[in-house]
């Protein structure tokens, strides 16, 4: 049996997994102690697991007669000719094939929720304007209930799903776990995190127990239903994989060992089930009178998984400067051009900072990537507005970041010491190299703030103090020039 945490907050209070290990005095252990699950380690392995010994065929897929009745189901997610590495597929072995559902009904229009886009949306909007919002207010039971579904309310993105490439990042605001209702995503991949409560996560493949500090990705058109331990929100993204490490070598960042795949458990049940499809952005209704959830047995890559962000491996810099944000890569989700992914997502979380001689804050910066962030949980450093946990800030390409003067002034007065930063702390952020636009709900939140420009007025002119001194390097640089100087 799982234990109970006395503290709810006791892994958002350790700088890194690897102190959970005891300096070795212990066995080492792989997940949370209230984690109730087992699962299997390894990105983009090929897994297999079967919940009956001796169901899954050995030396084929698909048998004229699959032990104890089972059907086989393929879900094939990639081209069939596509190359071996980027090959997705698996073999499912289940009561009932998925086939066996009673039709498709359109559900209304969720008026919170996007999928298009593109500027000739009237319901989104472009802005220059470096956005934030306060946490968004989760539902009490006098606003009804909410489960994954009806409480997504969608922020900002870039592109259509019908165009297969783009993204759209959501808050989802909860009070109420998925009863007799499960939902499939036939235009993406969800990448899920949760911010305030736990999320018991079942799908197809198998249970997956996922606490604020972790995140999931259930890919597309894998079914799932969400069971929420108290109020939850989280964010979403599409199409991920590891980033290359370059001349980091075989580790660092996020090791593909630490992700976690489902073991095989099977519901066999006869009873209404409610399947919720979304398909370029609408939403469908799909009934059925048995459990989603009766995969008795499957083996294959493409599979549900979820990732302790407290086992990143950060790098940095052990001499000066800052390196670029790259280095906080936790998964990237490739495009069509490939020296500009569709988006990253990254994290700042504990680590160390030793750069001498450097400025400690963000230095001013402008770049061409959006920037959409997010706060899990602590204190996030370096913002210059109110960021609290489960708020959200963004920046478009090229507009210009940085501390206000009183900030950048402390940080320049005295070299930095050695320290301990973002203790107790994870915030996250969605990078793309697509231009976002914000929906028409972000836009009229009552959370939406501002960053206030007037927190640079202070910026001091410092060069023009130094105009005598200035003027005569010129005029000794002037004079030098008539000497034959360059």
């Amino acid at each position: 049996m799982p234990a109970e945490l006395e503290d709810p907050t006791e892994y958002q209070k350790i700088f890194h997994w690897a102190e959970t290990q005891k300096d070795g005095s212990i066995p080492s252990f792989g997940t949370r102690k209230n984690d109730p699950y087992e699962y299997q380690s390894g990105f983009n392995n090929m897994f297999e697991s079967e919940a009956v010994p001796g169901t899954i065929p050995k030396g084929q897929n698909s048998p004229r007669c699959v032990r104890f009745g089972l059907y086989a189901e393929q879900m094939t997610a990639s081209a069939f000719v596509a190359p071996r590495h980027m090959n997705k597929k698996a073999w499912l072995y289940r009561a009932r094939p998925a086939v066996a559902h009673q039709g498709f009904t359109p559900l209304p229009d969720n008026p919170d929720t996007e999928s298009n886009f593109l500027p000739l949306n009237p319901r989104v909007h472009v802005s220059p304007t470096q956005l934030a919002w306060l946490p968004f207010d989760i539902p009490t039971d006098a606003d009804g209930a909410h489960d994954f579904v009806s409480g997504l309310k969608t922020i900002a993105g870039s592109g259509d799903p019908t165009l297969r490439e783009g993204l759209a990042v959501h808050t989802f605001l909860a009070n109420k776990s998925m009863e007799r209702r499960a939902t499939v995503n036939s235009d993406g991949d969800y990448l899920i995190v949760p911010q305030e409560g736990a999320l018991d996560v079942q799908t197809e493949f198998g249970r997956l127990y996922v606490q604020p500090g972790e995140i999931c990705v259930v890919q597309r058109g894998q079914r799932f239903k969400v069971d929420v331990e108290g109020p939850t929100r989280e964010i979403w993204g599409s199409n991920f994989e590891l980033p290359e490490l370059g001349p980091l070598g075989s580790n660092g960042l996020a090791n593909a060992r630490d992700f976690l795949h489902p073991v095989a458990h099977y519901e066999i049940e006869q009873a209404p089930w409610e399947i919720v499809y979304k398909l370029g952005g609408k939403f469908f209704n799909s009934k059925q009178n048995h459990s989603p959830f009766d995969v008795v047995a499957w083996h294959g890559n493409y599979v549900p998984y979820k990732y302790d962000l407290t086992k990143f491996v950060n790098v940095g810099s052990i001499s000066v400067d800052h390196i670029d944000p790259s280095i906080f890569c936790v998964l990237t989700a490739k495009s069509r051009d490939p020296a500009a992914p569709l988006a990253d997502f990254l994290i700042f979380s504990p680590r160390w900072d030793v750069a001498s001689h450097t400025y400690r804050p963000p230095y001013y910066h402008r770049n061409a990537a959006s920037e959409l962030m997010g706060l899990i949980y602590g204190a996030y450093a370096g913002r210059s507005d109110e960021f609290q946990p489960g708020g959200v800030s963004f920046e478009c390409g090229f507009v210009p970041h940085g501390v206000a003067y009183e900030e950048f002034k402390a940080a320049s007065a005295a070299p930095p010491p050695e320290m301990r930063i973002s203790e107790g702390a994870v915030a996250f952020m969605m990078e793309s190299s697509r231009p976002f636009t914000v929906t028409e709900w972000a836009m009229k939140s009552d959370k939406l703030h501002e960053h206030d420009p007037r927190m640079w007025d202070d910026l001091v002119d410092n060069f023009s103090t130094h105009k005598e001194e200035v003027g005569r390097l010129l005029e000794e640089k002037g004079k030098g020039k008539g000497k034959g100087g360059k």
